[in-house]
């Protein structure tokens, strides 16, 4: 193999270790907070102010890719153990297959979290963006480590699942407003409320296929702890109460192409929910497709909602 082929070929590696399909959730809900401020006529320039956007795009999608490398290295052992992968969980398999050094997982993490941090400093240094808002970013990096990384391991204590959830699905949106607006409201916590339901429910199916090789090396996710007829029945909670707190959003104020956008892909849910009633959570063959939907469903949900907003205007 040529010097050149081997390079590409450790550069692919590279790439697939950072999972880049995961990064559209990341431009979706931080799009989807500036959407809010804009509709609501909350921002401080009167437009988006694009240089904000910008810095803090670089900052999200950095902390994103930081937590996926940093994942990687920390769950190394539990990945190893996995025999029942899919192309949602499992980490991405570039390491126990040996395609690059564990270290590169480590070297990557820490300078994207450095990427994310100079990104913050920006915001506040050149593009005006308030103190609030980098404090914001910083909680973001911090959880965002301690997620799979030492001394919390959040992911084995429990609240895993609530800190991803809160992380992703509620202080990214809020980053989006707060670097438009300067201030925080109300909207967008009614807004984001029902995504982070779904962002539960996605983590508890991703879950499955993980949780004997988690068990074997100590990763008490939820799904382990509690078993996965329990992680079923709380998915289909969290399914439920995402569309209660919608209808409950609207009453307070949401804006109805917003939650009519959020609706648009309902139909995913009311078929995962039968598909977890009918016991497809036991079955092997069917813990990468439970998985791929979950993530559908957060994404276009939030999607949609983004569509409502900007139609809004």
């Amino acid at each position: 193999m040529s010097a050149a082929l081997f390079r590409f070929r450790q550069f692919g590696a590279l790439v697939r270790l950072g999972r880049p399909l995961f990064l559209t959730g990341g431009f979706v809900l931080y799009g989807l907070g500036a959407a809010i401020a804009v509709q609501a006529g909350a921002c401080v320039s009167g437009a988006i102010d694009w240089r904000r956007f910008g810095w803090g795009q670089i900052a999200i999608t950095a902390t994103q890719l930081m937590t996926h490398y940093c994942n990687d290295y920390c769950d190394y052992d539990a990945d190893r153990a996995n025999t029942t992968p899919t192309r949602w969980s499992g980490g991405s398999r570039v390491l126990p297959a040996g395609e690059l050094p564990r270290a590169v997982a480590l070297v990557a993490a820490l300078t994207l979290g450095l990427v994310a941090l100079l990104a913050t400093a920006q915001l506040v240094t050149r593009a005006g963006a308030s103190p609030g808002a980098a404090v914001m970013l910083v909680l973001a990096i911090v959880l965002s480590w301690e997620y799979s990384a030492p001394p919390l391991r959040l992911h084995s204590t429990g609240w895993g699942e609530l800190n991803t959830a809160l992380v992703v699905t509620l202080l990214t949106p809020l980053i989006g407003f707060h670097l438009q607006a300067d201030r925080l409201s109300a909207l967008p916590v009614l807004a984001v409320l029902p995504l982070c339901c779904l962002q539960f429910a996605m983590l508890l199916a991703i879950e499955l296929p993980d949780a004997a090789g988690d068990a074997a090396t100590g990763k008490r996710t939820l799904v382990v702890r509690l078993g996965a007829g329990w992680g079923a029945r709380a998915y289909q909670v969290a399914l439920v109460a995402a569309y209660a707190l919608l209808m409950l959003a609207v009453a307070a104020g949401l804006p109805p192409l917003a939650a009519l956008g959020a609706l648009a892909p309902s139909p995913i849910a009311a078929w995962q929910f039968a598909r977890m009633q009918r016991g497809a959570y036991r079955d092997p063959a069917s813990w990468d497709s439970l998985a791929f939907w979950s993530v559908a469903l957060l994404i276009t949900t939030a999607a949609g909602e983004l569509v409502g907003f900007v139609i809004a205007r």
